[in-house]
């Protein structure tokens, strides 16, 4: 008896001491990272394609792993799937092009609009921005801005319609986006984003018309409407304080799906890698004792197409907003950045707040953006949580790797040994805040 008592105190200490029951003993296995992006990024599911089936395939995947892992349905929700209508707009015909009321040559859309546009015309022939003059259509005849920064621009200053002359750069982002044009898409009950449509014209028929600058120009755009769901997958692990807050650690699951000529965009990087991520950090808290704070779990649909799942997610949390202390989002964490050192991730709007200091004081290995220029801390679904009060930040890893937006962004492509070391860096900085009283803020000037 004395020999099966000390074998079952050993077997009791084992157990104690495993991975599963003491979080300074958690280690991330790269063979879990692996399986996760060899089914999120397999060609089963077709690019998971923003608001579609094998999108809502790979929400269920998630839901399915927060709920074998031990996480709660989130408060107030009746499973793990938060859905989501999206309304999207798509051409039914070729676009047309009247200048003073006369046909002009067909233009090349690349980016639409929900309706045909038309307005007053000016050139504008800089290369700062801050300059773009106010007028609905714009030609653009100078500088070398790329065209989502002209868009983004030229909307700021109230235009409509962006026309530049076409290229080898405009063409490869025709080639890049399937020979169809980005069209707007929005949450049913709300009006779509309101940006600048983007066309180019042949050489000679653009120099036609910026010489006819002034006249009334319309792009008709026979614009149809449809329906479509987009999912968020979501899982909860109840603080033993409810007073303590809630941390959330979010990834987008949705890639670009795939092109009209066949071609699936894998996303692998981007963002299944962040997806893994979030899925292996709940693996992690979910074996620990459980937290002071409460942590939700989430990958939120429709991301590549404007942020919709994180916008939903926003406007009905299952915890009132301001109960999370933090957001940490995860993207592109596939690959290392050789701007920073080994093993280091940027995180977005560093110096907005106080959040990358205080993970990096646990052990983080987070730095800053070194990509300032490309607005980063806007252009992920950490911005759906900031602009609405939230310390919201995206930690990633090689931000503007070549792989980016391209068939090749798979998992032959990916350093699962690196992502494998950015989820573990952060398992016990994520830890720490979920048990202290540390609650991040935004610097002065830091808030969106």
């Amino acid at each position: 008896m004395t020999k099966h008592l000390f074998l079952a105190g050993a077997m009791a200490l084992g157990l104690l001491a495993s991975p599963a029951f003491a979080q300074d003993a958690w280690t991330v296995r790269p063979e879990w990272v692996r399986a996760h992006e060899s089914f999120l990024a397999s060609e089963a599911l077709q690019g998971r394609g923003s608001a579609t089936r094998d999108e809502a395939i790979a929400a269920t995947y998630v839901g399915s792993q927060f709920e074998g892992y031990g996480l709660k349905v989130a408060p107030g929700m009746t499973g793990y799937l938060q859905p989501a209508k999206v309304i999207r707009y798509a051409l039914n015909g070729p676009a047309t092009l009247t200048i003073a009321g006369k046909p002009a040559a067909a233009p090349m859309v690349l980016v639409g609009a929900a309706e045909s546009i038309s307005g007053t015309s000016a050139v504008f022939d800089g290369a700062d921005l801050a300059k773009i003059p106010h007028a609905q259509v714009l030609f653009v005849t100078g500088g070398k801005a790329s065209p989502m920064a002209l868009v983004r621009a030229a909307s700021a200053a109230g235009a409509k319609l962006v026309i530049v002359r076409e290229d080898d750069a405009t063409r490869g982002l025709a080639k890049a986006l399937g020979g169809k044009p980005r069209m707007p898409a929005g949450l049913e009950g709300k009006a779509p984003p309101s940006y600048a449509a983007f066309a180019t014209l042949p050489s000679a028929d653009f120099d036609k018309a910026v010489a006819q600058a002034g006249a009334p120009v319309a792009l008709g755009l026979p614009v149809v409407r449809e329906e479509a769901i987009t999912t968020n997958a979501i899982g909860w692990l109840p603080g033993s304080d409810p007073k303590a807050g809630v941390i959330l650690v979010t990834a987008h699951l949705d890639h670009l799906g795939r092109k009209p000529d066949g071609t699936i965009m894998y996303g692998a990087n981007d963002d299944a890698s962040g997806t893994t991520a979030v899925l292996e950090l709940a693996r992690a808290m979910a074996a620990a004792k459980q937290a002071r704070r409460g942590l939700l779990f989430v990958a939120y649909g429709s991301e590549e197409i404007g942020g919709y799942g994180s916008s939903w997610f926003g406007d009905h949390p299952p915890v009132p907003l301001d109960q999370i202390v933090a957001n940490i989002e995860i993207e592109m964490i596939g690959a290392q950045d050789p701007k920073l050192p080994a093993g280091t991730m940027m995180m977005t709007g560093f110096e907005r707040s106080t959040l990358g200091e205080t993970l990096k004081a646990h052990g983080a290995l987070v730095t800053a953006d070194p990509y300032p220029e490309q607005r980063f801390f806007e252009r992920s679904d950490n911005y759906s949580l900031a602009v609405r009060g939230v310390v919201a930040h995206t930690i990633s890893g090689w931000a503007v790797t070549p792989t980016y937006h391209t068939p090749d962004d798979t998992l032959a492509n990916l350093d699962i040994a690196f992502m494998t070391r950015a989820i573990q860096s952060l398992v016990e900085p994520l830890h720490a805040l979920a048990n202290s009283d540390a609650r991040p803020q935004w610097k002065p000037g830091g808030k969106p």
